[in-house]
């Protein structure tokens, strides 16, 4: 685990202390932010530290800085130990069950003595947790159903922790190797991972084992032979696997490894069909090996083109190359700018000024800032004054920096009664308006987004399920129904590149492109660091199916098919 991640938990278990404590929301929040700042930060922390530049991360003032500092001379920090004395070990990580908060598990813990998940499910089952003051039955089903999703994450590992760490592995083989690809649900992009492998060839097998068994990422040798090789990584402990095949085999491994079964049980039926024999050795017409060496001879000698590995679910991608039908998928060269990213003006580390001279040096076109509205003052939304002054600072770097337009967007409420946190007058003056629900989860969800769809202002719906994979299952909302509002008034659906989020997801994605909805790829980026996300939208996309054309960020901004550009 690199220290950035090490320091970033520290200060997240110090503001779950606080927050079971009851101490104030604004030195949880600041933990907070400092938490995501150093996790998203390009650069080694230590690194940072020996040249004395900590203060000057954007986002981390003189009270974060020292306690870092402190960290990194010592491997203790005071304000840690302090918050978490007298809370028994364990109980924190509680907080991590959906529907559990920090009240509930403070007055279960004084009130029956829950110290672990074990006591937690205990005095679930015996009725204890029921009849505290303030809980009952449907509260408790709620965290009964937050525990079943908590176990769940547990199983599997989230695409943004495995997706950076296979990159990193195969940067450090692939000078040793001929090919080397992630496969399994990894490659297919999936949201979250069973299981990490990885798929090589080259001149030398003993090699290229030896080498990843040596990287620096290693803590743990679990299994070495000429062909096979397991690790445990420092990152999480996770696993990973790594097959060597022959170069003839490499294409036939590389399909078979990346699955899906269903997928896969579908392709051997039509290799039967076809009188051949199909595994991940080759493809074979009696014993005469016929394919093997690449995916695309596999495919070809079945009378398929190449399926991307996004597509590879059984939801029809066989019927469809069958057909000839196969949709041309987005990719990362098609994305002419990101639509969803805070400035400093809220709750982001950045200037607008240095935002856009990132953007400029990754290619995009544009970008747009769009910073939270006034309701989300946690998160430092802006006033009507505040986002004037804002507007002119987008004026302003639009007027110095050439080649790259910074669009006036704003992320803006959708109150309890479904309207918006800015009068139209306002919305009027911005490029576009992403509208999200930040707070009622359980509150008229449906009705309150198809009221802000409703509003000739409102271009994109921001993500639309609220849903985390790292434990909350989002709105009480009919997507169903907002997909087809949606596809009715030509408001685009977000998907949030935010690897916790993904929101579309793949599934919905689907149901949104069959119902005509145009889709916007945000990373809902609070630093530069996090611009890089827009792969993980793009991987969601590709598995629901979307082409160019049924992105805006594909489009140029003058020709971009913007609901109020419609009218």
């Amino acid at each position: 685990m690199s220290k950035n991640q090490e320091i970033a938990d520290i200060f997240d278990k110090i503001a779950d202390a606080l927050e079971f404590k009851g101490d104030d929301s604004f030195r949880i929040g600041a933990y907070r932010k400092a938490a995501r700042i150093l996790r998203e930060y390009p650069e080694d922390i230590e690194e940072v530290y020996k040249r004395g530049e900590i203060q000057k991360i954007p986002g981390i003032g003189k009270g974060m800085s020292e306690k870092i500092e402190e960290y990194l001379k010592t491997g203790k920090m005071k304000k840690y130990e302090e918050a978490i004395k007298d809370i028994p070990e364990g109980l924190l990580q509680l907080l991590e069950i959906p529907n559990l908060g920090p009240k509930t598990l403070n007055l279960a813990y004084t009130k029956l003595g829950v110290k672990n998940l074990s006591d937690l499910e205990r005095v679930i089952e015996n009725g204890q947790l029921a009849k505290l003051f303030g809980m009952g039955e449907k509260k408790v089903e709620n965290i009964k159903r937050g525990i079943e999703l908590y176990k769940q994450g547990k199983e599997r590992i989230p695409i943004g922790i495995a997706l950076p760490l296979v990159e990193e592995i195969i940067e450090e083989l692939k000078r040793y190797t001929k090919k080397i690809e992630p496969a399994g649900s990894l490659r297919r992009m999936r949201e979250t991972i069973g299981d990490i492998d990885i798929l090589a060839t080259g001149e030398n097998n003993i090699e290229i084992i030896e080498k990843f068994t040596t990287i620096p990422q290693v803590k743990e040798v679990l299994a070495k032979g000429d062909t096979k090789a397991s690790i445990i990584v420092k990152t999480n402990n996770l696993q990973v696997d790594l097959r060597v095949v022959p170069v003839d085999s490499f294409g036939s491994a590389l399909q078979y490894f990346t699955g899906s079964k269903a997928h896969n049980i579908k392709l051997r039926g039509l290799a039967k069909e076809k009188g051949l024999k199909i595994s991940e050795y080759g493809v074979f017409k009696g014993d005469k090996k016929i394919a093997g060496e690449t995916e695309e001879e596999v495919y070809n000698v079945l009378g398929l083109p190449w399926i991307p590995p996004e597509l590879r679910e059984d939801r029809g991608e066989i019927e469809a190359a069958i057909e000839n039908r196969l949709p041309v998928l987005v990719e990362e060269k098609d994305i002419k700018g990101d639509l969803h990213v805070h400035s400093k003006f809220s709750d982001g580390v950045e200037t607008i000024e240095e935002i856009a001279l990132i953007a400029k040096s990754l290619g995009y076109e544009y970008i747009g800032i769009c910073d939270h509205s006034k309701t989300s003052k946690i998160a430092g939304g802006l006033d009507e004054d505040t986002l004037k002054r804002r507007n002119e600072e987008i004026d302003r770097v639009n007027d110095k920096i050439k080649g790259i337009k910074v669009l006036k967007g704003m992320e803006v409420d959708i109150l309890a009664d479904g309207s918006l946190d800015y009068s139209d007058k306002i919305l009027e003056e911005l490029d576009f308006v992403i509208a999200s629900i930040h707070q009622g989860f359980k509150k008229n969800v449906t009705e309150r987004i198809k009221r802000a769809i409703e509003n000739p202002y409102v271009d994109i719906i921001g993500h639309p399920t609220g849903r985390l994979l790292s434990g909350r299952e989002g709105y009480d909302v009919n997507i169903d129904e907002i997909i087809e509002y949606a596809g009715r008034f030509g408001v685009a659906l977000e998907i949030n590149c935010y690897p916790d989020r993904l929101d579309l997801n793949d599934v919905n994605i689907l149901k949104g492109k069959n119902k005509k909805v145009i889709f916007a790829l945000g990373t809902d980026a609070h630093n530069i660091g996090m611009l890089k996300y827009i792969k993980f939208g793009i991987g969601i996309a590709r598995r629901g199916w979307l082409t160019k054309g049924e992105i805006l960020n594909t489009y140029k901004w003058e020709d971009m098919p913007l609901r109020r550009r419609k009218k």
